[in-house]
């Protein structure tokens, strides 16, 4: 299960981050720093590949609407790093916040995270960490999002499960 990989995960993430010359001292120490470094380091290894005609064919295959497809997609080093960058996030924010609890749903397969690791304790919402973080690898690619943006995001985070301290179990 994933719970388990964590900490293994986490060395993985440690080593990545520490074999760039910029960042040997970073350190998981789940600080609000290590959140802003870590999105300053992502975001300079973000890489993309070019999508093939069959991935866009299908991509459009299964959309409700017609929109124009991206030709590049991230590459998985890029999504790889984005999973052990969101698990540390996650981790970060419940490690500041004991009220919040990692969860799995699997009761609606309808849900957008369905099946997917997420944080839950902020009221009515939950929270996909990896999911965060992989969007923001897409913002960064392309040309949207930058490196602050991940530190901007757990700044929200923070924020609401500051206010549903109380209230863990709501929703």
């Amino acid at each position: 299960m994933v719970f388990e990989s964590m900490p293994l995960r986490l060395v993985e993430l440690q080593g990545a981050v520490n074999s760039d010359p910029n960042f040997r001292t970073w350190k998981p120490d789940h600080s609000r720093a290590s959140i802003e470094a870590l999105g300053q380091w992502l975001s300079h290894q973000v890489e993309t590949r070019a999508r093939t005609a069959e991935e866009i064919d299908r991509i459009k295959g299964s959309a409700a609407f017609d929109f124009g497809v991206p030709a590049g997609e991230l590459t998985n080093r890029t999504f790889s790093l984005a999973m052990d960058a969101g698990m540390y996030f996650g981790q970060t924010l419940k490690s500041r916040y004991p009220h919040l609890k990692w969860d799995q749903p699997l009761k609606n397969k309808k849900f957008a995270d369905f099946g997917q690791v997420v944080l839950v304790g902020f009221g009515r919402a939950s929270l996909n960490p990896v999911r965060i973080v992989v969007t923001f690898c897409y913002g960064v690619a392309g040309g949207k999002q930058a490196p602050r943006r991940l530190d901007e995001v757990y700044g929200y985070w923070s924020s609401l499960a500051n206010e549903t301290k109380g209230t863990a179990n709501a929703g």
